[in-house]
């Protein structure tokens, strides 16, 4: 008998491309136990994580099991909608009891960018696998000091990289690391969103860490660094004009940068809080593909030389967790590209963009 792939059986039994994409990334032959679900508190309870909470509601392999919050009123809410235990409670004050709390397994880091370092070593502490939104730190040696505080713990870490399994991000970067359309020689990614309120953490240094590069600009770096499969050498980076000097004050309106890559590739990304854009195109030497919307919640849409892109809209939330709980509950180590390594890379190349906005000049990356 013809041995078949799983990314030929896939392919052959009408999966889409995108939807082959994501199951190629995880670990062959998991098997888990029928209706185990991994039971996950989420730390922190912003706007995000209302999104989370959505997701985890129609999640099949994890559940809301507990919550950490600062805000008294938001237990209390968040305790009758969803129906969690006193005991499964906590505040920034008794997190560290969570060590006590079999019913926990996994923390989600759902805080501010500056108390992400913090909350990950507290939960791999407690013996607690954890999830930590991007960014994953304020700087990459934050991110080294993460990693190796979960080895040390023997938990797992991951960032919530959502767009790592939605299948229209998935087209794209199979279309660029397995050259559909040959090299791609550039790309153009931009994200940004107008904002007003000057009560918004992330326009507070210290606790975003940055502006839209830290929240948006991330993901500019991301779908670059896997539509082609290599990491940039180099960035050059300038800092745009500031129309309003009073909501920024603390951190940049604007910021655009152009990466290099070894294969020649050039990418030129921007992110602003001061205009509305989502777009991300790869010109390759025998075609194309683009995206718009690209990478904010949906819905996607895409197209590329050989026509429009067609993939079902998925709960990104939802199936983010679902995947990174499935690995998690085979006692299967997480792909890197979901794992503390990733977040690690953005911020070496996010580091390097705020030093050459400073200075003017290209800034190499070891």
């Amino acid at each position: 008998m013809q041995k078949i792939s799983r990314r030929s059986f896939l392919h052959h039994a009408g999966v889409g491309a995108g939807a082959v994409a994501i199951a190629a990334t995880l670990p062959s032959f998991i098997h888990l136990q029928e209706g185990k679900k991994l039971n996950i508190a989420l730390c922190g309870l912003g706007r995000y994580a209302g999104y989370l909470a959505e997701g985890l509601e129609t999640a099949k392999h994890c559940r809301l099991a507990g919550i950490i919050t600062g805000t008294p009123s938001k237990a209390v809410e968040w305790k009758k909608k969803y129906n969690i235990p006193d005991k499964n409670i906590y505040n920034y004050q008794n997190f560290d009891e969570i060590i006590h709390n079999n019913d926990i397994d996994l923390v989600y880091v759902v805080l501010p960018n500056s108390m992400h370092k913090e909350y990950t070593l507290r939960a791999a502490k407690a013996g607690k696998h954890v999830i930590v939104e991007k960014p994953m730190a304020l700087n990459a040696k934050d991110c080294e000091d993460m990693i190796a505080a979960c080895k040390t713990a023997g938990v797992q870490l991951a960032v919530g990289y959502r767009l790592h399994y939605e299948p229209y991000n998935m087209e794209i970067k199979r279309l660029g690391q397995e050259k559909v359309f040959g090299q791609v020689r550039l790309i153009e990614s931009s994200l940004g969103y107008k904002t007003s309120d000057p009560t918004e953490w992330r326009l507070h240094k210290a606790l975003s860490g940055g502006g839209p590069l830290m929240n948006l600009g991330v993901y500019c770096v991301q779908c670059s660094r896997y539509i082609l499969g290599e990491e940039p050498v180099s960035v050059t980076a300038q800092f745009g004009p500031v129309t309003n000097k009073e909501l920024f004050a603390e951190v940049e309106e604007l910021i655009t940068w152009q990466m290099d890559f070894p294969s020649g590739a050039v990418a030129t990304s921007s992110t602003s809080y001061n205009c509305r854009i989502d777009r991300l195109y790869a010109g390759a030497e025998n075609g194309f593909f683009e995206l718009s919307p690209a990478i904010s919640y949906g819905p996607f849409k895409g197209r590329s030389t050989n026509g429009e892109m067609n993939f079902p809209v998925i709960n990104q939330q939802q199936t983010q967790m679902d995947e990174i709980s499935k690995v998690i509950l085979a006692n299967k180590q997480l792909p890197e590209h979901i794992a503390g390594v990733e977040g690690w890379k953005d911020m070496k190349v996010v580091d390097a963009i705020y030093e050459s906005a400073g200075n003017g000049r290209r800034v190499k990356i070891s």
